[in-house]
């Protein structure tokens, strides 16, 4: 039997100790649990909430609802140690939160493809595999990264310039160690993505948030903050996190300022291949002639995070500096699977996945906003997102997102605070909202939590929209 807390809302309780019993494996696989009539009488709890916490539990694929038999585990439910569970923050084998950020979809042929792809070079291995080689990459791969952003991104780039990273923030991490000094002045976003805020601040830079408004950053507004910054790292495609379109205006005047400054701009195209309407944008390192621009791109959305494959471009004048310290770092990518994914580009797999993946992503973001408008009508406010795999929804400045955030995650929801990715201009309360790798029915779901958690917080007193 769980066992709940004295007090808190009754089938939220029921949910979290239910859940922790199958992730710990207390709750085995199979096992019939006993009936919301007898919990409710037990634990003294409402039927209704026992009902609930059940309902939340199939809905998440916990537990299965037979009919005339009952309610049982879940055949396969990951497992996780006691001390992980019972310890927040800790890192689970537990499967994504809906609404978590950087989730990505499953695609059966991509995966039967890129396993068909591996064995073919593990079968005939060539020489790269058994001795050290570029510490920017294998050169296949390079070619085929920089054939793909010269069609799809505009990017003017050759294989020489592209280094191969294990993702964005590897690139970026390379990038600051090798350009800032501790004390620098770098600009930011605000708000920004909190990963990249870290790195800088790890790297001993002197931060300055610069707004962004509805055309993105303005590098005007950057030097009435601060003067000249060393660097600035944005996100112009699809701002993160509210997704705003850097303005052709607002992208020259920051590469005009860059150039007067011998300053570099890190432009971070993370989600550019999830645009769903509209003509392909023009990376912001294409319309630089003056070498100032390092282009960081990452498999990981539009394939999947766990192949750790990340790419930067980066101006003549920061590569040998940039391969030194990568030198100094990891050496090199690993070999087996650079070779896999060329292949995958080069075969005409990736623009056929891309297809599909853009197809799947697209639905779950009209089932999400579809679910959102049903459960969540007059508590949220929010635009349907034209690019990318997430959503801001706005609340009013005295709603409290981080408190809001709390609540949904003892839901089972994985939705993230904005408040706290604003740097130094005034922070407004809103939730982060990922859609992408869930099935409809789990999206849907957590729509209904999230109005469900609302509405508790207006019954509490606390507004929602002004």
């Amino acid at each position: 039997m769980p066992v709940l807390p004295r007090r808190g809302p009754r089938r939220r309780e029921l949910y979290i100790a239910m859940r922790r019993l199958i992730e710990t494996g207390l709750a085995r696989p199979g096992a019939k649990l006993p009936t919301t009539r007898d919990l409710a009488k037990r634990l003294g709890l409402s039927r209704a909430a026992a009902v609930a916490a059940f309902e939340m539990l199939v809905a998440d694929g916990f537990v299965e609802a037979r009919i005339g038999a009952g309610t049982f585990v879940a055949a396969q439910v990951p497992k996780v140690s006691e001390r992980a569970a019972s310890q927040p923050g800790q890192v689970s084998a537990s499967p994504a939160l809906p609404c978590e950020l950087g989730v990505a979809s499953i695609d059966g042929k991509t995966m039967r493809v890129f396993r068909g792809l591996l064995s073919r070079n593990l079968a005939q291995p060539g020489p790269e595999h058994f001795r050290y080689g570029d510490p920017r990459g294998g050169n296949k791969l390079r070619e085929a990264i920089a054939a793909y952003l010269r069609a799809a991104r505009g990017v003017r780039c050759d294989a020489e310039q592209i280094v191969v990273t294990t993702g964005t923030m590897h690139g970026l991490d390379l990038v600051v160690r090798t350009v800032l000094k501790p004390g620098d002045v770098a600009w930011i976003e605000d708000p920004c993505y909190p990963l990249a805020r870290a790195t800088l601040e790890a790297a001993g830079a002197k931060l300055i948030g610069v707004p962004v408004d509805g055309e993105g950053i303005d590098a005007a507004g950057g030097e009435n903050l601060g003067g000249g910054g060393r660097l600035v790292y944005v996100t112009p495609s699809h701002q993160f996190p509210l997704g705003v379109t850097m303005t052709m205006r607002r992208r020259l005047a920051l590469i005009d300022w860059a150039d007067r400054n011998d300053a570099w701009i890190i432009e971070d195209d993370y989600d550019s291949e999830f645009r769903f309407s509209g003509p392909p944008l023009t990376a912001l390192q294409g319309m630089d002639g003056a070498g100032r621009v390092v282009y960081l791109g990452t498999f990981s959305k539009v394939l999947f995070p766990g192949i750790r494959i990340g790419y930067a471009v980066l101006p003549e004048a920061l590569l040998d500096r940039v391969l030194r310290l990568r030198t100094l770092s990891d050496r090199q990518p690993p070999s087996l699977v650079q070779g896999a994914a060329a292949d995958f580009l080069n075969d005409g797999h990736f623009a056929a996945h891309l297809r599909r993946a853009r197809r799947r992503v697209q639905a779950a973001r009209d089932e999400f906003v579809t679910a959102l408008r049903d459960h969540c009508d007059g508590m949220l406010d929010f635009a349907v997102p034209e690019h990318g795999l997430h959503l801001v929804a706005a609340l009013a400045a005295s709603a409290g997102d981080r408190d809001l955030v709390r609540s949904l995650l003892a839901e089972g929801v994985g939705a993230r605070a904005l408040s706290p990715m604003y740097v130094d201009a005034p922070a407004r309360q809103g939730l982060v909202l990922g859609f992408s790798g869930f099935e409809p029915d789990v999206l849907t779901s957590a729509a209904r939590r999230i109005g469900d958690v609302l509405g508790d917080a207006l019954k509490a007193g606390a507004p929602i929209r002004s």
